[in-house]
C-alpha cells in the first residue's frame, strides 16, 4: 500500500511539473515584448476556507492560476490542502490539485470542466473504524454567473462516490476569484 501511495504521489507531482513546464515553454520567445505577453494573460486566485462548529474544525488553502487564451477560453491549475478535525470522530488531511478549463460563451456566463485528484488520509479516534489513505479523483462540469473577477455557480462531480468522496453531494457550489 505504501508503495502505491508513493507511486501515485510521484505521478501527481510529475503531471503538475509537466504542466508547469509546458506553461513555461509557451512563455519563452525570442522577442521580449511577446514573451512578457504570457504573464499579462495569467491570472491568480484561489480559495481559503475556515470552519468551526460543535467540535469540528476545518481549514483549506487552495491557490490557483489560469491562463487566458482569449476573452472566451482559459485554462489552469490549482493546488489544495485541507485539514479537518472532528474531536469525537476523526482527523483528515487532504492534499492534491486540479486542472481546470473555462469557457465564457457570454461575458456573464462561465462554463467549466475540472479534473481534481486528491490524496485523503483519515485517522479515526474509535478503533472500530480502520484508518485509511487513498486517492480520490473527481471530474466536475459547472456553470456560473460571472461579474468582473468573480464567478459564483455550481459544479457537478460525475465520479461522485458516497463512501470515498470528500464532498457530501455530487452537486457542489463554488465561488471563484481571479485577479
Amino acid at each position: 500500500m505504501k508503495n502505491s501511495v508513493f507511486y501515485h504521489t510521484k505521478n501527481t507531482f510529475l503531471v503538475i511539473f509537466m504542466f508547469l513546464l509546458s506553461f513555461t515553454a509557451l512563455s519563452q520567445n525570442n522577442n521580449n515584448s511577446q514573451g512578457s505577453d504570457f504573464w499579462r494573460n495569467v491570472r491568480f486566485g484561489g480559495g481559503l476556507g475556515l470552519g468551526f462548529a460543535n467540535g469540528v474544525f476545518s481549514a483549506t488553502v487552495a491557490p490557483s492560476a489560469i491562463y487566458d487564451f482569449n476573452t472566451q477560453f482559459s485554462a489552469g491549475m490549482s493546488l489544495n490542502y485541507t485539514y479537518f478535525n472532528d474531536d469525537d470522530f476523526f482527523k483528515s488531511t487532504i492534499v492534491g490539485g486540479s486542472f481546470i478549463g473555462l469557457f465564457n460563451p457570454l461575458p456573464e456566463i462561465q462554463l467549466s470542466s475540472e479534473f481534481e485528484y486528491l490524496n485523503v488520509s483519515r485517522n479515526f479516534e474509535d478503533p472500530i473504524f480502520e484508518d485509511d489513505n487513498y486517492w480520490q479523483p473527481a471530474v466536475f462540469f459547472g456553470v456560473g454567473y460571472r461579474t468582473n473577477n468573480i464567478t459564483v455557480g455550481v459544479r457537478y462531480n460525475v465520479l461522485h462516490d458516497d463512501d470515498k468522496s470528500i464532498y457530501a453531494d455530487a452537486l457542489v457550489p463554488f465561488f471563484r476569484v481571479y485577479f
